[in-house]
């Protein structure tokens, strides 16, 4: 059976002489991965069809899918959204390559979350035509709202009685924890703020002002955070990456 619905590539490989394997984030059916055929084979009308599986792409599909089956094709593939200045800097294509690879770290199974594809989605435009500021912001608020959506919600808020935020628990406390797992002061306070905006008023997290050093604190310790709450996370090849460019 053919179904309609959007995907964000994730990663291809190249698969015999003009084929690929390509995983790709669906709106409906999560991630999954297709056999496209045919893609490296250009012609006089057509040329070659590779530029459309690049990660982080926005793409509308039609696609045949069987629920047993490991691998599914692709019947029909077209640009969802089409990238403006993306694919030119550096700033920009590096927070959508972060957001592509945490998605991958982060789902283990291939069940569908819609409000999780439609955030990503956002956040992917969002690096493309947003501000500076708020394209600096964006793997922060992403990091954090992707968790809460997988179950990993951080409960409270910074306060004068409640400065700590306990990465283990995934609370804001009073006092020092009995591990390291900790964040405090400017870091601590700048992710409280995350915290208390709705995805739907996502543009203001522009009106948040970090420093590099900040920025990079929090981004560290929110990978120590998913680490401690989801089996098997590992590390983020693009974070180091993301991090010097953004400090560029």
């Amino acid at each position: 059976m053919v179904f309609s619905t959007k995907g964000i590539v994730l990663k291809t490989t190249r698969y015999g002489d003009t084929s690929i394997i390509t995983q790709i984030y669906t709106e409906l059916f999560g991630i999954q991965s297709y056999l496209v055929k045919g893609v490296y084979q250009a012609g006089k009308r057509k040329p070659a069809q590779n530029i459309y599986f690049q990660p982080a792409a926005i793409l509308s599909l039609e696609v045949y899918h069987q629920p047993q089956k490991q691998l599914q094709f692709i019947k029909e593939f077209s640009w969802a959204y089409v990238y403006n200045q993306v694919l030119t800097n550096v700033k920009r294509h590096s927070v959508t390559l972060y957001v592509v690879e945490l998605l991958q770290h982060c789902l283990q199974q291939p069940e569908a979350h819609v409000e999780l594809f439609y955030l990503t989605e956002t956040v992917l435009q969002l690096a493309d035509t947003g501000s500076e500021k708020l394209m600096a912001n964006l793997p922060i608020y992403y990091t954090l709202q992707t968790a809460a959506i997988l179950g990993f919600q951080i409960q409270g808020n910074y306060t004068a009685h409640t400065p700590l935020l306990d990465l283990q628990e995934g609370y804001y406390t009073e006092n020092y924890p009995q591990h390291v797992y900790v964040m405090e002061t400017e870091a601590a306070e700048a992710v409280s703020q995350f915290l208390q905006i709705p995805a739907e008023h996502i543009n203001t997290i522009e009106n948040i002002s970090l420093n590099h050093g900040i920025r990079r604190n929090i981004l560290q310790s929110l990978q120590t955070f998913l680490q401690l709450h989801i089996f098997g996370y590992g590390k983020l090849k693009s974070l180091d990456i993301l991090q010097e460019i953004l400090s560029a």
